[in-house]
This record gives C-alpha cells, structure tokens and sequence, in this order.
C-alpha cells in the first residue's frame, strides 16, 4: 500500500479475519482506498474494538467438534495455534461447497497462530477521522455457520457500513459456494 502512487487508489476485500487487516490497512492508508468490502469478515470500528470482535469469532470455535490447539506456552497459558478439523470444515465452513474444494482444504488446512488479545488491541487501533473516512460494504453469508449471520448482524449494528448487501445461498467460504454472485456484487461495488 505504501508503495501505491498518490492517484491511484484500491477496492480492498477482506474475508474471515482478513477483515482486520483490511481494517489496519484502512487506519493506515484511507487515501489509498476507494472503497472497503467485508466478506463475512470481522469488521471492528472506532466503536467497536478489535479485541471484542476477535475474542467473539473465536467463541466456542477453539473446543467444537474435531478442532484442535496448541499450548507452545505450556498448558497453563492461553493456547497459541488452532487446527481446523476434517468434520467441522465440514459442518461449519464449507457446508454448502463443492465437495472437491471440502477436500483440497482438508489436505492444505495449517495451524493458525492465535494472536493475544494484547497484541490484537495494539496493532489494531481505530478512528473516526482514518478508518472512518473509508467507504465500507458488508457482504453478509447468510449460512454462514462459522460467522453466524446474528453475529455479522450484531458487528453491523455497532458499526454500520455504508452498504450491506447478502447472498443467500452461502457458507463461510462465499467463494467457493457462491462464486458468481460473489464476483458479481463486488464487481458492481467497484465501479459504485
């Protein structure tokens, strides 16, 4: 983004917890950016701390079904990597995409550093005049399992996009069960 000549300016997308990357790069860079999209992402806000929303998605995701963690830091300390499951991709994630892609996850799934809440709350710090000044869309995934819809709605409520926008027949991973609505929608929020 640094490197971004000043005229020119990026649609950033965010899926999952891309979503608080974008954010950073938001806070970070909002000249660079014409417009934000949250994909069934966390989207905090100058109202709604990173933390919350972090510690929010992981709820009971840590211990569901066969997920698994990691204590690098010994078993009285918080857990420090986290491994989807074969049965809760399954079930929670990609439910409603082709089995093929199901199956690829499975074989590439890799162990996902768990970030502090501390480490969360300092890298991620947002305000009104920077990250605010960026236009926002939030692409809800109706069944998402993951991300349930009364959670994307809750992130929604305490920090309202300029757009919202839903597709209905999708699981946490829009772009493999509902590619073309997908690509279609940011497409037309491209060229808003």
């Amino acid at each position: 983004m640094a490197s971004l000549p000043a005229h020119e300016k990026v649609v950033l997308v965010g899926h999952s917890h891309g979503g608080l990357a974008i954010s950073k790069a938001m806070e970070s860079f909002p000249e660079k950016i014409s417009v934000a999209v949250f994909v069934t992402a966390l989207m905090p806000g100058p109202t709604l701390n990173a933390t919350t929303v972090y510690i929010e998605s992981s709820r009971g995701v840590l211990s569901a079904l066969d997920n698994r963690v990691t204590y690098d830091n010994g078993p009285t300390n918080p857990p420090t990597t986290f491994l989807d499951g074969p049965k809760y991709l399954a079930t929670n994630v990609y439910q409603l995409s082709p089995i093929e892609d199901l199956t690829l996850a499975t074989t590439l799934v890799r162990p996902l550093y768990l970030y502090s809440v501390e480490d969360v709350a300092k890298e991620i710090a947002l305000s009104s005049k920077r990250y605010g000044s960026v236009r926002r869309v939030f692409i809800i995934a109706a069944k998402d399992k993951f991300l349930k819809k009364e959670f994307q709605r809750q992130m929604i409520e305490k920090n309202p996009p300029d757009e919202v926008k839903e597709i209905e027949d999708s699981d946490h991973m829009v772009m493999m069960s509902n590619p073309l609505q997908l690509f279609t929608l940011i497409m037309s929020i491209a060229h808003k």
